[in-house]
């Protein structure tokens, strides 16, 4: 026999049992409890999420099919009376168009124009500062919103604030208004001010995210003469996709849950001019003690939210298959 014939030689197969059948393996037995053990540890945050966060929202479907008096507890069902009654409000509609409004701004400035900003800064060749534009950028939303709510009601003050002040010095006196005390302006000086606090947060996330892009792709880019501008949207932008999925779920579900700073400066005043489906829901239920139609409203912005979520996660995912 030679030593090729040795390496032909098939393996000797296990030995059989008495019965002829193979010994079953063991590693299924430790899998198996193995993901048993698994379950046990992630029970405690189902459990909590369950108690703290889905048994409430049943709940508040319950209440929304309810007439409830807060103060004397009397509860009548009204079946889907507050649902009709909600889409015949006028100021839920005044209150979902401000909101909307709220999101197609906030994905303009706080997703794709931190994206710009943060592209902006990380090209920068001094390592300071780029530091120091992260923190500048980063020290608004360190602020509470109710601080820089009531930062911004001061400046938008008519008479003694500092926008009509430096409107005035620059020599367009005739802008100057009651920016939170007309209706035509009051969303939107309240949308100015939330940009601005939130706006740093989301180009030092958009900061990471580029920088663990491997430096070498934007080397061998320059080496091929490909300039920034094409540098940005052929590398940058394709690979920061998941952070701005992330970003737009974040700043959508969040303009649909805006209150602080909304209740801080206007209170949705003047004439409901300014109201969000939040502070509606809040003068609903604790204002003119309508509990019931307050939980309609609620229930109708976890739809929204969720909905918008779901089909934000759809699209990123199929633009993962995509690419």
């Amino acid at each position: 026999m030679t030593v090729f014939d040795t390496a032909r030689k098939p393996a000797a197969s296990p030995p059989a049992t008495s019965s002829g059948m193979k010994p079953k393996s063991l590693p299924g037995k430790k899998f198996s409890s193995g993901r048993w053990l698994s379950f046990v540890w992630v029970l405690p945050a189902i459990l909590l999420l369950g108690v703290f966060a889905y048994f409430p929202l049943v709940q508040n479907l319950g209440f929304s099919f309810l007439k409830w008096d807060i103060y004397s507890g009397r509860q009548t069902f009204v079946g889907a009376d507050n649902y009709v009654r909600m889409f015949n409000d006028p100021i839920f509609w005044k209150s979902l168009l401000n909101n909307t409004l709220y999101a197609v701004i906030s994905i303009a400035f706080q997703v794709f124009g931190a994206m710009i900003l943060a592209a902006l800064i990380e090209g920068l060749r001094s390592q300071r500062w780029r530091g120091i534009l992260r923190a500048v950028y980063f020290v608004p939303s360190a602020i509470s919103l109710t601080v820089a709510g009531l930062l911004f009601y001061f400046i938008y003050e008519p008479q003694m604030g500092i926008l009509n002040a430096a409107l005035d010095f620059l020599g367009l006196g005739e802008f100057a208004q009651a920016w939170l005390g007309q209706e035509n302006t009051a969303i939107f000086a309240i949308i100015a001010m939330s940009q601005w606090q939130g706006f740093g947060y989301c180009t030092l996330l958009f900061s990471v995210a580029l920088q663990r892009i491997p430096s070498e792709l934007y080397e061998a880019a320059s080496i091929d003469g490909v300039g920034a501008f094409q540098r940005f949207f052929s590398i940058s932008l394709p690979l920061v996709r998941e952070m701005t999925g992330l970003m737009m779920i974040v700043t959508v579900s969040g303009a649909f849950q805006v209150f602080n700073e909304v209740m801080v400066m206007t209170s949705g005043g003047p004439n409901n001019s300014s109201q969000v489906l939040g502070t509606w829901l809040y003068r609903s239920g604790f204002v003119r003690n309508d509990f019931g139609y307050a939980a309609a409203v609620a229930t109708a912005v976890f739809i929204i939210t969720l909905v918008l979520a779901v089909v934000q996660l759809r699209i990123s995912k199929r633009r993962r298959v995509q690419w």
